[in-house]
């Protein structure tokens, strides 16, 4: 295994590099939270790709394929359809808007009112999807290293909390840019023909597996149906993914480099669920589907391209890791944190330097990323953390978000309504029907609907200097010039400047 561990070690310690790398550059809250908005298209494509594909999409996407065959890619899958929708109709005007957070948007679309109660359940979920990939380091480093997973949490979870620290987006961005390409080395040029290979060929697969494995609705519709709506539609809300759209040089950039990147995702979807189903003809008894991805790994793979996918598994994972980290950050200083304090700017007091509000965020990174790591050691059920976020969030958030895009009659008493009716159904229904089951996010959606609708008709329009306002910054007039950390205009009228959190 010595140079297995020679290929993890170069690539680690290349990620704490980029990290100082990116510290340079970070001199500005705008470099520092959305690389100052200055990604061309291939950059952008790939650091998309790599954050929305983590952990879950690899390690997990192999497993899916390993129990249900070819219909396992449909949880992958839906996270591609979900970036290709988000790019294709919202991410133009997303990245138009200027802002950092999605809460952001909520207070310059409705008024700045709906901000703090979003900008909770925002943070809310960025912090358990961060816990969740750093839960996931255990597993690969237990295959690398045959660590306890306490050791393993913390031994992964530091070196992304250390260089997402240190350079904020500008090192996420870069170690990511090199993450996807270890990722599609390791798991699709690599991997997936020597597994297939190993298994005997197609032909074999399809003669020791029973038909089920190769029909693409193997896994059933309603688990489809869930799919679509807790994960194509999260990847049209999450703070974590709208913070790289944040990044993008144009809005064409943002629409065609999120569609290169959600096509990928299409494809590594299928891949993850042919190496599981190749898996499955290899080991067919296997005491968990998840342990697929690193049994083949161990098994079947030569030195040196052994290491090299172990360290695409540890890129997925780490991929996720540092964008929920960074957008869990963000949320708790600007929407929450500024907002308690009452200060104006979003930071320091006014006529402080830029690096001070570098300072602030990245004082937040730290704190949250000693925070994930300590939750990750204590928690044990990652699927239902998991689940509770995602639920909360597309439950709570979606309606408002999607309606303030979409519908010029919602109003901000309607947002309001929708967040907190939307949020308490998921919640109670969870507690009555149990958190894995489907009826809350059902239901929740339904409720946080109707009440959006009745109680937007219900209430006088958003003021019209408001929509003038919200129009100006979706057409890209009136915001601040790409990389100004300018503060940004919210409510009263066209003119009137407020914090980026809206106070």
């Amino acid at each position: 295994m010595a140079v297995d561990y020679a290929v993890i070690v170069v690539y680690l310690a290349g990620m704490l590099a980029m990290g100082w790398w990116g510290m340079r550059r970070a001199k500005s809250k705008s470099e520092f939270l959305v690389a100052g908005r200055r990604l061309g298209p291939g950059m952008y494509s790939g650091t998309m790709a790599a954050i929305v594909l983590g952990g879950a999409s690899t390690i997990g996407g192999v497993g899916l394929g390993y129990q249900y065959g070819l219909s396992g890619a449909w949880m992958v899958f839906t996270i591609g359809l979900g970036l290709l929708a988000l790019s294709v109709f919202f991410s133009a005007r997303i990245a138009r808007l200027k802002v950092y957070t999605v809460s952001e948007m909520l207070d310059l679309r409705y008024g700045g009112r709906a901000g703090i109660i979003s900008g909770v359940v925002m943070w809310a979920y960025t912090l358990m999807l961060a816990v969740t990939s750093t839960i996931a380091y255990a597993t690969i480093f237990d295959v690398l290293f045959d660590v306890n997973r306490t050791v393993a949490i913390v031994l992964g979870g530091t070196i992304v909390v250390a260089y997402s620290t240190l350079g904020g987006m500008w090192s996420i961005t870069l170690t990511d840019m090199v993450q996807f390409v270890v990722k599609t080395i390791g798991v699709l040029l690599l991997l997936l023909p020597i597994a297939v290979v190993k298994a005997g060929g197609f032909s074999e697969m399809k003669a020791q597996l029973p038909t089920e494995y190769f029909d693409p609705l193997g896994i059933g519709g309603e688990t489809i149906f869930t799919y679509v709506l807790i994960y194509t539609f999260g990847m049209l809300i999450g703070q974590d993914i709208w913070q790289r759209v944040f990044t993008a040089r144009s809005d064409t950039t943002a629409r065609w480099g999120g569609t290169v990147a959600g096509t990928y995702c299409l494809v590594y979807a299928i891949a993850g669920a042919v190496i599981g189903t190749a898996a499955k003809v290899m080991y067919p008894n296997l005491a968990s589907a998840d342990a697929a991805f690193a049994t083949i790994v161990k098994d079947e793979l030569p030195v040196g391209v052994r290491g090299l996918v172990l360290a695409a598994a540890l890129a997925a994972v780490m991929s996720t890791s540092s964008g929920a980290l960074i957008a869990c950050a963000t949320v708790a200083n600007n929407d929450i944190w500024s907002r308690l304090r009452g200060v104006v700017g979003g930071g320091g007091a006014a006529g402080d330097e830029p690096h001070d509000e570098v300072k602030g965020n990245r004082a937040f990174i730290l704190i949250m990323g000693v925070a994930v790591i300590l939750i990750a050691i204590a928690l044990n059920d990652v699927v239902e953390a998991l689940t509770v976020a995602y639920n909360l969030l597309v439950g709570g958030l979606l309606v408002p978000i999607i309606g303030g895009l979409l519908w010029r009659r919602g109003t901000a008493a309607g947002a309001l309504s929708a967040v907190c009716v939307g949020g308490v159904a998921v919640v109670g229904l969870m507690w009555h029907y149990g958190i894995l089951a489907n009826q809350p996010i059902y239901y929740g959606l339904l409720a946080s609907l109707a009440v959006y609708v009745v109680v937007s008709l219900a209430t006088p329009l958003t003021d019209a200097a408001v929509l003038a306002a919200w129009r100006e910054r979706l057409a890209g007039r009136g915001a601040p010039e790409a990389g100004a950390d300018a503060p940004v205009p919210a409510h009263s009228s066209p003119s009137a400047t407020s914090s980026p959190s809206g106070v």
